[in-house]
């Protein structure tokens, strides 16, 4: 996809060129919505990532990273000599007020990108505020399919994320009795149907499946279910703090002992929230680890630790996605792309994005290990 590719989203950017000796000083790249101000010297990103509730727990490292990525593109010259910003916006599913939010700072013009980090039912919400109007690049895994114009989408996807995990383990572990948990929307619903499709191709069986409201998971309830039903493996698509809890009931449980569990979405926060002694027998499949062996995450880490020092927050798969997707959207914006047709950006994954159809990224399955994930297995290649 060449310069006119890139065209065809039709976004462009507004305003004029600045020579350099015209920009703002450095000031504060985050705001919360009561704080926007307009400005032309601006180009202003909205953020949109869960401060609070279940999914709160990513919050932080989502900043964090997408605040270094909007770091690096100013020094580099910003939009077009325009000093980026970001206005951070809650984008929890328990936020009543998203919707209003968002009507009012593109009603304002006071936001010209969104980037999001957030569950695939925000999404939705996000989405019906849109109706095209802005360019969004949405970061983390989803369940796939289509999206409207002008939503890109730079995550990983069940068929190549979830189903060579489910593929490797059922071999390595001649695993035949599968139980599938997830929060209620369609995230979970999709990626297990998929899952359950390939399950019965390969001869193994589905003895349980439970969807759960996110925020109200009885736990409890599960743990016995599992017990039941005789289960060598959970499919575990929980998220959040949802992830957590279950988690660590199942870890009392002693269930460990007869299921291996397999999550795509638990990250660093979720590991150390869950705590050591609950992850026996803990794996997870991703596009990032923050204890990935490769020279891109090398000097990521060095760029990252540098910046926010010893105490920021934990490096992990969904927080990374938010430097990947500011990153994403300056390539878009600079019409930058490979030879390959891909957009040209900084991807510490080494993300090539054509469209949201055409896309790839290593994936790699990790197994817990005290309180870091262990890389145990290449998944899928760059392509």
């Amino acid at each position: 996809m060449g310069h006119q590719g890139l065209a065809r989203t039709g976004f462009e950017v507004s305003g004029r060129e600045r020579p350099a000796s015209s920009r703002r000083a450095p000031g504060p790249l985050a705001r919360r919505i009561d704080d926007v101000e307009l400005d032309v010297d601006e180009y202003r990103v909205g953020m949109l990532i869960p401060m609070s509730g279940t999914a709160g727990i990513w919050g932080p490292s989502c900043l964090a990273c997408a605040t270094l990525a909007t770091e690096e593109w100013n020094a580099a010259g910003g939009v077009r000599g325009r000093r980026v910003n970001l206005t951070v916006i809650d984008a929890s599913d328990e936020s009543d007020a998203l919707e209003a939010q968002i009507e009012q700072l593109i009603g304002d013009g006071a936001v010209e990108s969104l980037v999001g980090m957030h569950t695939s039912s925000v999404r939705e919400r996000v989405i019906g505020q849109l109706d095209g109007t802005l360019p969004f690049v949405y970061t983390p895994l989803y369940e796939g399919g289509a999206m409207p114009a002008g939503v890109m989408a730079i995550g990983e996807t069940p068929r190549h994320q979830l189903l060579p995990a489910i593929d490797w383990l059922t071999r390595r572990y001649a695993l035949r009795r599968w139980y599938m948990v997830g929060n209620d929307y369609c995230w979970p619903r999709r990626s297990h149907a998929l899952a359950a499709t390939a399950l019965a191709k390969a001869g193994c069986e589905v003895v349980g499946s439970r969807y759960v409201p996110i925020g109200s998971c009885d736990v409890e309830q599960l743990v016995d279910d599992i017990r039941r039903s005789r289960a060598q493996a959970v499919l575990m698509s929980l998220v959040g703090q949802d992830a957590v809890d279950f988690s660590r009931a199942f870890g009392e449980s002693g269930l460990a002992r007869q299921a291996i569990r397999l999550s795509c979405a638990i990250e660093e926060n979720g590991l150390l929230a869950i705590g050591p002694e609950h992850t026996e027998g803990l794996f997870v499949a991703s596009g990032y680890f923050g204890s990935l062996d490769t020279d891109g995450n090398g000097a990521f880490r060095e760029r990252y630790w540098s910046r926010f020092g010893e105490r920021a927050p934990v490096l992990n798969a969904l927080g990374q996605s938010t430097y990947e997707g500011v990153a994403f959207l300056r390539g878009l914006l600079d019409h930058r792309q490979r030879d390959n047709g891909s957009v040209a950006f900084e991807s510490v994954r080494a993300t090539r994005w054509r469209s949201n159809a055409d896309k790839a990224m290593p994936i790699y399955l990790a197994q817990a290990d005290g309180m870091r994930f262990r890389v145990i297995q290449t998944l899928e290649g760059s392509g």
